[in-house]
């Protein structure tokens, strides 16, 4: 049996320094359990710069090597998309594991499906846990409110693994020095990069507009008072101005911002 790990590269949450991703960490920690589990061969892959120190973090992790596959740069900080190489190399693979998304500000969490969908196998996603079994993967999910699920996919099929995943990772430092990292060329998708860069947009970047802020009363009421009005109807008071100019009924909502204190003129 073959298995294949997808791993990215995550941000640290407070510094933004480049480091593991946490969801692929949990992917990689699963893929090790069922390689002990079921005597397979594992592969770890990513798609991007080789250079980047974060990748030696998987070692650490467990991985006897990484083999990254070069991604075509479409602009100045933009690549083409990954999906064509990483479904190029995966062919003949039984099961492949990879996180939900990546850790980055703008990444959609579409690559298993773009994957899965060039491989045409079956993606079962949210895993919390993976068992093997007569050529199936028995797959619990994860689902909100504290609900599970337990689906069953036949092989080959990519699993995306849910954060919250049945997985501790272990960091060693002896494994990050034995481990190699295995840049490899990859032309699948060179051909395509330069299309879609003179076909779809570029991006654009401006400023954020502020969005207007809704002004409210602070709450004045005892918490006793507010319980109440939670579970029954009542009036809140105000008052409904029709008559009169323009001038008057904006003196009126003035009045009303001086009394709550909103406005500081």
């Amino acid at each position: 049996m073959k298995i294949a790990v997808l791993v990215s590269v995550g941000r640290h949450p407070v510094s933004g320094v480049a480091r593991y991703s946490r969801n692929d960490a949990a992917a990689l920690t699963l893929a090790l359990s069922l390689v002990k589990q079921h005597n397979a061969t594992l592969d770890v892959l990513h798609a991007g710069d080789a250079a980047n120190p974060a990748l030696q973090e998987y070692l650490a992790l467990g991985a006897r090597s990484v083999e990254v596959l070069a991604v075509p740069a479409v602009g100045d900080d933009a690549q083409a998309d990954a999906s064509a190489p990483l479904a190029a190399r995966l062919h003949g693979y039984d099961l492949v594991l990879t996180g939900t998304r990546a850790e980055g500000a703008f990444d959609s969490g579409m690559l298993p499906y773009r994957v899965a969908n060039a491989l045409n196998i079956p993606l079962v996603g949210a895993a919390v846990d993976v068992t093997l079994n007569d050529g199936c993967a028995q797959v619990r999910q994860f689902m909100p409110k504290g609900l599970r699920r337990r689906v069953e996919v036949q092989l080959p099929a990519l699993i995306a693994v849910h954060p919250m995943a049945n997985a501790t990772p272990t960091y060693a430092y002896a494994r990050l020095r034995e481990g190699t990292i295995r840049p490899v060329a990859s032309t699948a998708g060179a051909g395509t990069a330069a299309s879609d860069a003179t076909t779809e947009p570029a991006w654009t970047i401006r400023p954020a507009t502020a969005k207007p802020v809704r002004l409210a009363a602070a709450e004045k009421r005892s918490g006793h008072a507010r319980m109440l009005s939670a579970t029954t109807t009542e009036s809140r008071g105000g008052s409904v101005v029709i008559e009169g100019s323009s001038v008057e009924k904006a003196q009126v909502i003035l009045a009303y911002l001086r009394e709550h204190q909103l406005v500081d003129y």
